[in-house]
């Protein structure tokens, strides 16, 4: 009997569980669609740490993947719908921001860290001078040490 109430339950509640994850929006044509879901993979949710639109359950997602869809419609282009999110909500949204004063940092720190890492070591590795030779009466005063610490063995 437990059975048969849990396989009821599941089966009433897993098609709304699994109908309110997916936007289905409708396109006059294959391209339209295919342009929708290449933007909204390639932007990404401003609630959400690392999750672009199209993977994102959050409220906001929903709203911007509705905008696109609107502007998809209205016939934008693909930079026009970038632009136009980037204009709303800042560099965040574009998983490749623009190349400007603000994102210098962001585009060539690794590299500058990469080069100052490569002058530390390559500092590290001319600094060390060799070996001097020992005079003389350094080597007979070492050989009385070592063969002192020998003996005392």
């Amino acid at each position: 009997m437990q059975r048969l109430v849990l396989l009821i339950l599941l089966i009433v509640l897993l098609p709304s569980v699994a109908s309110a994850a997916i936007d289905a929006y409708p396109f006059p044509d294959d391209e339209m669609r295919e342009r929708y879901n290449a933007l909204i993979d390639e932007l990404r949710c401003p609630q959400c740490l690392n999750t672009n639109l199209a993977g994102s359950d959050a409220m906001i997602a929903k709203d911007l993947r509705r905008e696109v869809h609107r502007l998809v419609l209205e016939g934008k282009s693909d930079a026009e719908v970038l632009a136009f999110m980037h204009q709303r909500y800042g560099d965040f949204i574009l998983y490749d921001p623009q190349i400007k004063p603000g994102t210098w940092l962001l585009w060539f720190g690794p590299l500058a860290l990469f080069l100052v890492a490569l002058y530390v070591v390559f500092r590290i590795s001319t600094g060390r001078k060799p070996p001097t030779d020992l005079s003389d009466d350094d080597e007979s005063r070492l050989n009385q040490i070592i063969s002192a610490a020998h003996s005392d063995k």
